[in-house]
């Protein structure tokens, strides 16, 4: 496997996956989110400044029935031209003759964007022909698409094996692939995990693997109750997921026996109705009166999860502690972050991994302050639970 950062790429034409499925606005279709496209932008300039040129291809949205304007990636053009300051192409086919003649006559130093994949249902179906056809748009493969890398699509993995040498990970994924690693095998101990969310079952897997990693397991969200009621408690009207009360118990259980220490919020914000309108109060989780939710951690566990954070030297945060979206249930999930922080301020390794806290740390203002930002929700999560990538697995093999 080729590496990145020794490669290169002079008089090279590199075709880069990338992941520039970006929120566009419903009326103008401008970009509103650039933060995937930024993420690119380093692989991209090493290209450009080794004296090569780039052939970039994405998927945007969930195209059903071949193009939707809405969904062409000819409205990223302008951002990216801003981001990267290099004229760029735009290719309206994605394998067609006119395509090719694009990308063949691309001069140094300039970029090629190609159309939607997805706008062609090979791309999703893996198609090994497609595949094929996408390979002549480049000399040289790099996968920077960390957010797609669990899917077995044209782009993301069949299509490696067409540069058997010539094939490496953007730096984006090469980051992904380090932080996990470091968090997963050699992370300094004490090893820290937040695991948060609405649900346990969705959380099972990535607990049970970490399980056999960390030293000490905080439980937030609604998983929370869940957890309470598990253990005995009276949970009044919160989110709770019956079916799997005998897996939170073997969760605690499998604690117990490895010596990790288990925290499980022990007060509560709790609401009089799911509105940040609504009457609320402080009490114990155990004991939450009936006609009442629990929306957010109290100060009491504010404060065991600062203990447990400040003592360890390598954090996961997967999963908000509780409602931030609402104002009123706020504070437990930004206090968790400002932990996060201090912690990394003080030496400790941190990776935020995972759709919700990542919203949670860009809406603070705090991505800049932690160690790694995960971009890929549903690949970070299938790589926390122990599962083998396509797209990393194309590139190291």
């Amino acid at each position: 496997m080729a590496r990145i950062d020794t490669y290169n790429f002079s008089k090279e034409r590199a075709l880069v996956r990338v992941d520039f499925n970006v929120p566009l606005d419903n009326n103008t279709l401008e970009v509103m989110d650039d933060t995937r496209i930024k993420a690119a932008v380093p692989t991209i300039n090493k290209i450009l400044n080794d004296g090569g040129s780039v052939v970039l291809m994405s998927h945007c949205g969930r195209p059903k029935s071949g193009p939707e304007n809405r969904f062409s990636l000819k409205h990223l053009v302008e951002t990216i031209e801003q981001l990267v300051g290099v004229k760029v192409h735009f290719s309206e086919e994605i394998v067609t003759e006119k395509s090719f003649e694009k990308s063949s006559t691309l001069p140094m130093g300039e970029i090629l964007l190609l159309e939607n994949l997805r706008f062609d249902p090979r791309e999703k179906a893996g198609n090994i022909d497609f595949s094929k056809a996408l390979s002549k748009h480049g000399d040289v493969y790099v996968n920077d698409a960390f957010g797609t890398a669990h899917r077995a699509h044209a782009s993301t993995s069949v299509i490696a094996e067409e540069f058997p040498e010539d094939k490496m990970f953007g730096y984006l994924i090469e980051k992904e692939v380090e932080s996990v690693s470091t968090l997963m095998k050699s992370g300094d101990r004490p090893i820290a995990a937040i695991i948060g969310g609405a649900k346990v079952s969705s959380k099972i897997n990535i607990i049970n693997n970490l399980l056999e990693k960390i030293d000490i397991l905080i439980i937030g969200g609604g998983m929370t109750y869940t957890f309470a009621k598990a253990q005995g408690g009276n949970i009044g009207d919160s989110v709770v997921e019956d079916g799997h009360l005998e897996t939170a118990r073997k969760i605690l259980k499998t604690a117990a026996e490895k010596n990790i220490e288990v925290i499980i919020p022990v007060d509560s914000v709790i609401a009089s109705s799911f509105s940040n309108e609504a009457e609320t109060q402080v009490v114990a989780t155990k004991n939450i009166p009936a006609g009442w939710m629990g929306l957010d951690v109290g100060p009491k566990t504010i404060s065991d999860v600062h203990k447990a954070l400040s003592k360890s030297k390598t954090i996961l945060w997967n999963g908000p502690m509780g409602v931030f979206e609402m104002t009123n249930f706020v504070k437990g999930t930004y206090e968790a972050a400002k932990s996060i922080v201090s912690a990394t301020q003080n030496g400790a390794f941190s990776l935020v991994g995972g759709g919700d806290s990542v919203a949670a740390i860009n809406l603070f203002g705090l991505s800049k302050e932690v160690s790694h930002v995960s971009t890929g929700g549903g690949a970070m999560l299938e790589f926390l639970e122990g599962k083998e990538l396509p797209g990393i697995k194309a590139i190291m093999s």
